[in-house]
């Protein structure tokens, strides 16, 4: 007997009865989330990730073609949601597509789709608490006349010291999420109702105001500029992701998963398809360069009034809340789940007893996401979410085809429609997204992988809990 190949070692699969009986059987945590609450869930982690804020650096890239942009990022994310379901019907697993890859294409590939997802969460955390903190700004002028300086409100790079708000933001969420997934899960539902009539509200008001002139010229940087823009926008679409974090937290799983992500898409593709054609109807392209707060300016704008602007304020605070909410809980169900494989400390896994939360883990996501929104400016996190998105919907999309060569007769709550083609379009939507981020970006994103790769090599490789399972070579 000899030991495994490295070959073998490094892409030694998760048994998908494995990851089936873990769910089934609980792991400390508590289904407690129904069909509604988890749609909301999808919701929430993605209306207010990007609509509130994101026009003012992708209408500049597209012009009025931004709505292009949207469509075109919803189509990707539409054909990747269908994959994203008959996985999560197929395995009702936390940790998403870090779990879909570990069944599918080995455990180097699913390390390497942890840390995009790691990478994924955090970074959308923290960018979405810098918006937060924009919109704050807006509140308390528009109320109250005061606005909280720069120093203080900003990250270096981006004319400030430290971003208070931010944190302060990271904090309160991170205080829910250690009480429980059923506290916040309902903390989300009224939320999400609030940001979308706050947005619906826009929408009826920005119409008012409507120039078709504004959409004149469409396109002035052509294919590349909405392509551009496209790919920036992509990471609003980070919510589908999030409903699968639950995997382990929902009741009747294979059913639920699959509709709370299609159900999600519907509601999000239409808010922001009404949103951005209103909001480039009522402005011109070139007024929403470097706008702060750019949805509740357009409506002071409009009106004349500040009861509008503050409303949209408003709305946007509680909404960008449940944003950083969601996505900081995805980010602990990855860690949890990785550290069940072995693939990070045991640390992230332990689940406190009466709360039923991994409360340390929790914490430690808390340390980061507000170490990047107290420090770093908003464009760098906006372009790092949309690579770690892309990568990891590409994935899922992969996975896919093979688990249906692998395990053609697992149960499936869901299957996608026109497969093969569906998840063959998928991919091709992705790369071609992926295609239009920056040499930065790329720079970055490298670099990430890097560490990720020097991490597998010196801990979870030899932390593996298939390191004793897999069988050695006679």
């Amino acid at each position: 007997m000899t030991a495994p190949s490295l070959r073998a070692q490094l892409f030694r699969r998760k048994p998908v009865a494995a990851l089936v009986a873990e769910s089934e059987r609980g792991s400390g945590l508590a289904r407690r989330m129904g069909l509604i609450p988890l749609m909301c869930l999808g919701i929430g982690s993605t209306i207010g990730t990007g609509i509130f804020f994101v026009l003012s650096t992708a209408v500049p890239e597209a012009g009025p073609a931004v709505v292009v942009s949207f469509v075109l990022a919803a189509i990707t994310a539409a054909l990747t949601a269908l994959c994203y379901a008959e996985l999560a019907s197929s395995i009702p697993a936390a940790g998403s597509s870090y779990s879909y890859a570990y069944a599918t294409l080995g455990e180097v590939v699913a390390y390497g789709v942890g840390w995009c997802l790691v990478l994924e969460y955090g970074v959308s955390s923290s960018a979405v608490a810098v918006g937060w903190s924009e919109y704050l700004n807006q509140l308390l002028d528009d109320t109250v006349g005061v606005r909280i300086p720069d120093a203080l409100s900003a990250a270096p790079g981006a004319g400030g010291l430290i971003n208070l708000p931010a944190l302060f933001l990271v904090l309160m969420c991170a205080l829910l999420l250690v009480r429980g997934v059923r506290e916040s899960a309902r903390a989300n539902v009224v939320m999400v109702v609030v940001k979308i009539a706050v947005l619906l509200l826009f929408t009826v008001i920005a119409f008012t105001a409507f120039e078709s002139g504004n959409f004149t010229p469409f396109a002035p940087m052509g294919v590349a500029g909405i392509s551009m823009a496209a790919s920036s926008i992509f990471f609003s679409f980070i919510g589908l992701d999030a409903v699968s974090t639950a995997g382990e937290e929902v009741k009747d799983a294979r059913r639920n998963l699959p509709l709370a992500i299609i159900g999600a898409l519907v509601v999000v593709t239409v808010v922001y398809l009404l949103v951005a054609f209103s909001a480039v109807g009522a402005q011109s392209a070139e007024g929403f360069e470097g706008q702060e707060a750019g949805l509740a300016v357009i409506l002071q704008d409009v009106t004349g009034s500040s009861w509008p602007a503050i409303l949209l304020a408003a709305g946007a605070v509680v909404s960008i809340f449940s944003v950083t909410l969601v996505t900081m809980y995805g980010q602990t169900r990855i860690l949890f789940s990785m550290s069940r494989d072995g693939m990070v400390p045991a640390y992230f896994s332990t689940v406190d007893e009466r709360r039923r939360t991994p409360v340390r883990g929790t914490v430690a996501v808390a340390v980061f996401v507000g170490a990047l929104a107290g420090f770093v400016p908003l464009d760098f996190l906006i372009d790092l979410t949309s690579m770690g998105t892309l990568v990891a919907f590409t994935v899922v999309s992969v996975g896919v085809i093979v688990l249906r060569r692998i395990a053609p007769d697992l149960p499936r709550g869901f299957r996608v429609p026109g497969y093969p083609v569906v998840p063959v379009l998928s991919i091709a939507f992705c790369a071609y997204l992926i295609t239009g981020l920056s040499g930065v970006t790329f720079a970055l994103f490298a670099g990430w992988l890097a560490l990720a790769a020097v991490l597998y090599v010196t801990y979870a490789r030899k932390h593996s809990t298939l390191r004793h399972d897999t069988p050695a070579s006679s």
